[in-house]
């Protein structure tokens, strides 16, 4: 939720924003208003308690004989006070809704627009060149036997697949070096349930315009996560985290769901835009004025890691109208995949300001001991997308793919993926 005090002190500034989303602007004098009356409700409820608890000490002290009448006037006083509080209560919901709908506020310099309004801030590395018509990652992936979609299809459905041999190797051997970049920078790793109740995922602000690319369980009322942010944004809900020596730095590894909704037709081919699939999410708690910094650490890494296993790709600024709600910046990196002749998303970055921990409740100690709400980044160090790059970057004419360096001492040494039979 955006912060109550920008909302009211600086409206222009949320409205800028909603503009810039091209969201709705109007939105920006409802939730004022509602604010408007959620404070006066609360001002005349603590008002009239003030008033039945003063009441109270009067009917503790008065005479026999008057009692009775004070008496009288205690239960009308209870009565008052139990309206209040239920208008009280009403007009803080209505403010929640309304508010609630409001994204985050976007950073200054973040391009307008929507999903085709990005901008490019470098491309990196030499894309492929090769002396022969490169295979696409699928087509890899079976004269390798290391993916098999048609029993993906048959046991689980269409956008299900199994990874097989070399191919399970190598999806371990990714995940396990990011892990281990991750270690090495500080993070603290976590598996992380893969369940979520609705007040932590509406927290994390995914109950929104891309709800229903959620799976959902009723009967449990719980929510399969599409990323372990969920998670560890729900991690420290509702406490007060110390983040005067440095940030708390989080890496999440987890198997993630997608229901792909509103996807039909699109990447039906390969692993590209599954159902199912493995992430390990860095996640950063910190004081809020540090936040942007730590938007540069967490895409430094991400970066280091492509240019490691020798794969092209260039970053982008999301457009503001492309940004989830929670996010007051993305940076998307987009790896170069040769047989579509496109950069495509392997990982991204967000900063989420205050947004998510205001919503859910973790808060730091600033100047003076006043708590306020902590700062929350996250950002992909590895998913299973990542092997559609790696395979076609890396292959060669006669379908086999040399392994990247860095990926070698956690598949026994092994240099060269071969094509079976």
């Amino acid at each position: 939720m955006i912060d109550p005090q920008l909302l009211r002190e600086n409206p222009d500034i949320v409205r800028r924003s909603q503009r810039a989303r091209r969201a709705d602007a109007e939105l920006v004098d409802a939730a004022i208003e509602a604010d408007r009356r959620r404070r006066e409700a609360i001002a005349a409820f603590e008002a009239l308690r003030a008033e039945q608890n003063a009441h109270g000490k009067l009917v503790a002290a008065a005479p026999k004989e008057e009692k009775a009448a004070l008496v009288a006037q205690a239960q009308q006083l209870a009565a008052d006070v139990k309206s209040a509080q239920a208008v009280a209560t009403e007009a803080e919901a209505r403010f929640e809704e309304v508010a609630g709908g409001i994204p985050n506020v976007i950073i200054d310099g973040v391009p307008e627009g929507g999903e085709d309004d990005f901008v490019t801030l470098r491309e990196v590395g030499d894309k492929p060149v090769f002396d022969f018509e490169p295979r696409d990652h699928l087509a890899l992936g079976e004269l390798l036997d290391a993916i098999d979609m048609p029993r993906g299809v048959k046991v689980s459905g269409a956008r299900f697949y199994f990874l097989k041999g070399v191919g399970a190797r190598l999806e371990l051997a990714l995940m396990n070096y990011a892990l281990d970049t991750a270690l090495e920078a500080g993070f603290v790793p976590l598996i992380t349930p893969t369940l979520v109740k609705p007040e932590v995922m509406r927290g994390t602000g995914f109950l929104g315009a891309h709800a229903d690319e959620i799976y959902y369980l009723p009967d449990d009322e719980l929510y399969l996560t599409g990323t372990s942010e969920v998670a560890l944004a729900g991690y420290h809900a509702d406490e007060i985290v110390d983040v005067s020596g440095g940030p708390l730095r989080y890496a999440g590894w987890s198997t993630c769901y997608r229901r792909e909704a509103g996807s039909y037709g699109k990447d039906t081919r390969g692993i590209i835009r599954v159902h199912q699939f493995q992430k390990l999410e860095m996640f950063s708690y910190i004081a809020p004025d540090d936040a942007e910094a730590e938007h540069e650490r967490l895409l430094a890494m991400q970066e280091g890691m492509l240019q490691s296993l020798g794969l092209a790709y260039r970053v982008i600024d999301t457009a503001a109208g492309d940004l989830g709600s929670s996010a007051a910046r993305k940076f998307d990196v987009e790896a170069w995949v040769p047989t579509q002749g496109a950069y495509r998303e392997l990982t991204s970055t967000s900063n989420c300001t205050t947004f998510q921990a205001r919503r859910l409740g973790v808060r730091f100690r600033g100047e003076g001991g006043k708590t306020a709400p902590v700062a929350t980044l996250n950002g992909t160090l590895a998913t299973t997308r990542w092997l559609v790059a790696l395979l076609e970057t890396h292959q060669r004419a006669d379908g086999s793919v040399v392994v990247p360096a860095p990926l070698r001492p956690y598949l026994r040494g092994l240099e060269v993926l071969e094509p079976v039979g």
